[in-house]
């Protein structure tokens, strides 16, 4: 994309120029704690499909630095759909305790990237931008969708998450954010197109109830989010 080439071009001195307003602004940067528990915003039915709740283990979440988190499986054994939807939530990003971006994260897993792309999704109007991944771990095969949520906006660029992090902590103290990932697998009866349209109506039930959750932003209406940022 243009827009993410001409970040990628200007964003190493942008940082460097903002550096010092960054440090500076640390010291006051303002631990946000979630409004709402995430497992009560968080739909527990989409699809027609149940969820159970899953535990992310104690050492995981300490290499994570995650603040809270919901990790849900939706669909039994005896479902044609399962799929997984996982909020980890950061009250305030700092040095060893940072968003991981499943870029990075899923290969490490063995999961290897069979075609990414950036796609925009649409819910009662409001349009956000998500990361899409097909992936494969040996005859295994999903799809992941992914962004990043807080501060009342949506993001998928990693490039533009950096950008609005050093902005953010600098100008307003926070850094708070939530890393959203629906994960769909892939079955011998379920196409890519089916996985496609699946996690598409998931990421728009769920966007909206996520940001009651999350603290708001006084100067950014999350509903003013133009896709494609």
């Amino acid at each position: 994309m243009r827009s993410e080439s001409y970040l990628r071009l200007w964003l190493p001195g942008v940082i460097l120029a903002l550096g010092a307003a960054g440090l500076l602004a640390a010291r006051r940067q303002v631990e946000m704690p979630l409004v709402k528990p995430l497992q009560e915003t968080l739909p527990s039915t989409v699809l027609g499909l149940s969820s159970d709740d899953r535990e992310v283990g104690l050492e995981e979440r300490k290499i994570s630095g995650v603040s809270d988190y919901a990790f849900r499986v939706f669909g039994t054994d005896t479902d044609s759909i399962r799929l997984s939807v996982y909020v980890g939530y950061y009250e305030a990003q700092s040095q060893g305790k940072t968003i991981h971006s499943p870029k990075n994260c899923l290969p490490g897993a063995g999961w290897d990237p069979i075609a990414h792309e950036r796609i925009t999704l649409e819910s009662s109007g409001y349009r956000f931008p998500v990361n899409r991944y097909l992936l494969s771990n040996k005859q295994n095969q999903a799809l992941v969708y992914y962004w990043y949520q807080g501060r009342g906006r949506v993001s998928a660029s990693e490039y533009l998450v950096k950008w609005e992090q050093i902005r953010d902590r600098a100008l307003a103290g926070r850094s708070d954010e939530a890393l959203v990932r629906i994960l769909v697998p892939l079955t011998p009866g379920l196409s890519v197109a089916e996985a496609d349209s699946i996690a598409t109506r998931v990421g728009a039930a769920i966007v909206r109830p996520i940001f009651a959750s999350l603290p708001p932003f006084p100067s950014r209406d999350p509903l003013a989010v133009r896709a494609g940022s």
